[in-house]
């Protein structure tokens, strides 16, 4: 028998491409012929013809999104969600076999793809669906962004007083330049497609102010900003402002212009005035109590001090808190206790290490997406950037958040109570690679230690990958 198939997933990535891949190698086990036509992300692929679909003695559809079976009319049509796809091929072929699938006449009301859209929608959790939905569009930029920083750096850094620096002029700075800007729009995209999936397109232009100003402390009187996290509250907070004012009667003349004047210009103001006036002056003054705190602690138990500073470097990953941390641990250098910037320096790289090692080690806890983001953590923590472990983060903060704070805790300690000493304001196995660190073999015992915790316990509260969901 020939049969053609068409599989679609929401996200268009992963789900997808499996249903397709499986559908074939089903039929080919089982004698019989199929082509298969994929919508992705990217568009169609291997696009069904006319004569593939006249030949055919049947046709799939396994997918969870709207899909046009007008071309299929006279055909045996079996409709089912891309997860049976994935997991009932053969069952699926051989109820063709057995002559159990009706023909399709086309005579049922096809749904819009608003309707099907609010369908799926309905099932999921909101919340995480528009969460993800910020998260799947921002891992391009932090994969970019990171791999780019980690290539220059690695290449074309020189170890100075003040970290490793790039020559100016040359072809690594521009790299570096480059990574840079990528990172600078990883907040203010995330924040924008959260938005967007609460108010649609009207959320776009609110989220991507909100999420700007979250990352630029300037605004508000922070050195740091308030990082990926002020990002998702940004979001959050432009898509339901936009929401409200979408469900505000207005007289009809002045309908036409409030989704490109009215709607974008109020939304912005109202996101920018939460943060400036009220989210963002709070977040100013917690960073200066925690300078002043960390100051105060000088003459702490060495212990105590490693820990705050290993769970302030990867709690927010880059981020203000973050950036508290890794100020006075530099500030220190300067004062003669480099061993502090020696435990912040294996701190700083052991999220995303860790959770790069986890998808390794538990790949059934992880989708494709998060594995690829795993591959490109690894290769920004050999060069210190903390930033490579935010998708997981995002993803699901409860259970990654509080892992690698403690890894990063577990390696602090081991880096301080070992005298391990860090002489540039940087972190990651790089800075050994340039002669920085003393003690350099109690280094990277200290960065495999917090790998190895973190992964360990990322993966024990993680539940394995919910392939329907």
């Amino acid at each position: 028998m020939k049969f053609v198939a068409i599989t679609s997933c929401p996200n268009g990535i992963a789900h997808t491409y499996m249903a397709a891949e499986k559908l074939a190698k089903a039929a080919e086990r089982m004698g019989h012929e199929m082509k298969v036509e994929t919508q992705g992300s990217i568009g169609v692929e291997n696009e069904l013809t006319r004569e593939d679909i006249e030949q055919a003695d049947g046709v799939i559809i396994a997918a969870d999104k709207q899909v046009d079976k007008s071309r299929f009319r006279g055909k045996r049509v079996l409709e089912v969600s891309v997860t049976d796809g994935i997991r009932r091929p053969e069952e699926l072929i051989a109820r063709f076999e057995q002559n159990e699938v009706p023909v399709y006449e086309g005579v049922e009301k096809l749904k819009s793809v608003a309707e099907a859209k609010k369908e799926r929608n309905e099932k999921q959790n909101p919340i995480y669906r528009n969460l993800m939905n910020g998260v799947s569009y921002m891992i391009p930029f932090v994969v970019i962004g990171g791999l780019l920083i980690a290539l220059s750096l690695a290449i074309g850094g020189e170890p100075t007083a003040k970290g490793l620096v790039i020559p100016e002029g040359s072809i690594w700075n521009r790299i570096l330049d480059v990574g840079v800007a990528s990172f600078t729009f990883m907040v203010p995209i995330l924040s924008g497609f959260i938005a967007v999936s609460i108010a649609d397109r009207p959320g776009l232009a609110p989220g991507m102010v909100g999420g700007y100003i979250a990352a630029n402390g300037s605004f508000y009187g922070s050195d740091a900003g308030a990082g990926f996290i002020g990002g998702i509250i940004a979001g959050f907070l432009a898509g339901y402002i936009v929401k409200a004012i979408k469900r505000i009667r207005v007289p009809q003349m002045i309908q036409p212009i409030m989704p490109i004047l009215v709607i974008p210009i109020v939304s912005s103001l109202l996101v920018a005035a939460s943060f400036i006036f009220v989210i963002g002056q709070p977040i100013a003054g917690i960073m200066e109590g925690l300078t002043s705190w960390l100051n105060s602690m000088q003459g702490a138990s060495k212990v105590v001090l490693a820990m705050v500073l290993g769970a302030m470097i990867a709690f927010d990953m880059g981020g203000p808190v973050n950036k508290v941390a890794f100020l006075f641990g530099s500030a220190m250098i300067a004062e003669g206790h480099a061993n502090i910037m020696g435990s912040i320096a294996v701190a700083i790289c052991i999220p995303p290490l860790g959770l790069g090692l986890a998808t390794l080690l538990g790949k059934a806890k992880y989708t494709d997406e998060e594995r690829e983001a795993g591959k490109a953590a690894l290769a920004m923590g050999l060069v210190g950037i903390t930033e490579g472990a935010i998708p997981f983060a995002a993803r699901d903060p409860l259970r990654v958040i509080p892992s690698i704070m403690i890894g990063s805790m577990v390696g602090a300690v081991i880096a301080m109570l070992s005298n391990v000493a860090d002489h540039v304001p940087h972190g990651g196995p790089i800075v050994a690679v340039f002669r920085a660190v003393d003690n350099v073999p109690m280094f990277f015992i200290s960065i495999v230690i917090g790998m190895i915790v973190t992964a360990l316990l990322v993966n024990a509260v993680k539940k394995p990958v919910d392939v329907e969901k």
